[in-house]
């Protein structure tokens, strides 16, 4: 292995050797009891206050300005980053000068993580520091971090800004570019938000099962593995509808679940074959009511994280204030193609879709013909949060036939920057009208429709024991998140995004 280690990482095991040479434990086993955070410290620090003069931080060794017997240096701990003061007398007392002389100043490297003891004070130049007292090795880094620098006019160096190694090396990420944690911030912020409201009005959060012998509730290909006990194929679920539909017939009034899902499909800005959704269902409820719900609770989500329904995203200004606008889907796509496909059979969609370029295939029926029209000329087009409802029955085996309007059901998506963001039904709750839209999509798998959902017996068994009327709603959470965050893709928003194998000669398995 020796022979693959950069000059920097050689140098720094014979640094850890040394320091192992002089007695000191470079990874030590002990609470170290740190009692306030940088942020704090800069933030609160009022010079001749007399407070925090015992402080205890911890952190990585980010710069460090040697001058003799003292030296300046940057900690940074999981707050930001604090100027620490370090004087070879103070932290060695005695004659033993080599905490100071050999591990400080030579042995300790860029990263390491130390802990230091001391008060905070005002340089001249009125900055918060601290006076180091006591300091310790807590960690030694045998790698060198990246060195972001940045010159007088502005102009970074050297910046870990390649996409593919900050969400390979997320861990290198996150120290070398701070403001990354932002986004992740946020979206846990988000997700406190939507459960503190759903357990502000009685629902009750739930897990089923991720490990599924059927998979269902969405159009999706599934991932498949296998249980060797039982010698069966199970699949990862690609969503958990069809469970916390199961609870409503068991009797809860209202459930929601944070599941993350799992689609065997293509990866993009957008996609990733690992992402988590909230579903939530409510009894007595129709696909009305839950579109009152959407605007109400992604408004107070955007308050909650920003302080303001206005959320800046790309170059779009999006405002998540109540009323949001809403279309049909027909009304959609006569408004922005000009074309009423309301009345249209099979083959007439088919041939609207060429005249409009919009490709398509064989295996489509009439439900993916519509939806590849109105996804390719209408979704891009609309930036503000807007409800899509009503679609044709074929789109949608799991939502509840139109009340008024013929061959449509109670459905709505929500659409913002062009990108759906939800999707909620009225519930189909008749057993023998859900077996024939099983059937159905039985009969487009038989054409190729590799999306197409199975079968599920147990679940048409629920609901022969009798559903209350429910409306359900499903929300992307990562997508959310990207719009609520301004990021550019899906992957800026997941710690670990899904990722291609290393190469040799990828430049970060050198």
């Amino acid at each position: 292995m020796q022979e693959h280690l950069s000059e920097q990482e050689i140098i720094r095991r014979e640094n850890l050797q040394k320091i192992i040479d002089l007695g000191i434990e470079p990874y030590p086993s002990e609470l170290y009891p740190v009692n306030v955070y940088a942020a704090e410290v800069k933030e609160k620090f009022i010079a001749d206050s007399g407070d925090y003069q015992e402080v205890c931080l911890a952190g990585r060794l980010m710069s460090r300005r040697v001058m003799g017997k003292a030296s300046f240096a940057e900690l940074l701990d999981a707050s930001g980053r604090i100027q620490i003061y370090v004087s070879r007398d103070l932290i060695c007392p005695d004659e033993n000068k080599d905490l100071y002389n050999q591990v400080f100043k030579k042995l300790l490297d860029l990263g390491d993580f130390i802990g230091v003891k001391g008060y905070a004070f005002k340089t001249k130049v009125g900055e918060t520091s601290i006076y180091v007292n006591e300091l310790k090795v807590l960690g030694k880094s045998l790698k060198p971090l990246p060195v972001v620098k940045t010159d007088a006019d502005g102009t970074v160096y050297d910046s870990f800004s390649d996409p593919e190694l900050r969400y390979r090396q997320r861990y290198v990420d996150l120290v070398v570019n701070p403001e990354v944690k932002d986004a992740f911030i946020k979206r846990t912020t988000m997700y406190n938000s939507i459960r503190t409201y759903l357990n502000d009005k009685g629902y009750l959060e739930v897990e089923t099962p991720i490990l599924q012998p059927l998979y269902g509730g969405a159009a999706a290909r599934p991932f498949t593995t296998h249980h060797n006990t039982l010698d069966m194929k199970l699949y990862l679920r690609i969503a958990n509808e069809l469970y916390l539909k199961r609870l409503i017939v068991g009797g809860f009034d209202g459930v929601y679940e944070f599941s993350k899902d799992f689609r065997n499909e293509g990866m993009s800005r957008f996609h990733n074959p690992e992402f988590t959704q909230i579903e939530l269902y409510v009894a007595y409820k129709d696909y009305e009511w839950m579109m009152n719900l959407v605007e109400e609770m992604v408004e107070k989500v955007c308050m909650d994280m920003h302080g303001t329904t206005e959320v800046k995203v790309g170059e779009n200004m999006i405002n998540f204030q109540r009323p949001w606008k809403r279309y049909t889907m027909f009304e959609a796509i006569e408004h922005f193609t000009q074309i009423d496909i309301s009345e249209m059979d099979e083959e007439q969609l088919r041939a609207t879709a060429k005249e409009l370029h919009v490709e398509v295939d064989a295996s489509m029926g009439k439900g993916k013909l519509i939806d590849e029209i109105f996804g390719e000329k209408c979704e891009a087009l609309l930036i503000q949060p807007t409800f899509i409802t009503d679609y044709p029955v074929e789109m949608s085996p799991l939502a509840k036939k139109h009340r008024t309007k013929e061959g449509l059901v109670e459905r709505f998506e929500a659409v913002c920057n062009g990108k759906e963001i939800c999707n909620a039904f009225s519930e189909l709750n008749d057993p023998i009208d859900q077996r024939n839209r099983f059937q159905e999509q039985l009969d487009l798998g038989k054409r190729g429709d590799d999306e197409a959902m199975v079968l599920d017996e147990d679940f048409l068994r629920a609901l022969e024991y009798g559903m209350p009327p429910t409306a359900g709603l499903g929300i992307g959470m990562d997508r959310l998140a990207m719009i609520l965050t301004n990021s550019h893709s899906i992957q800026d928003v997941l710690f670990f995004p899904q990722m291609k194998p290393e190469t040799k000669d990828s430049p970060e398995s050198e």
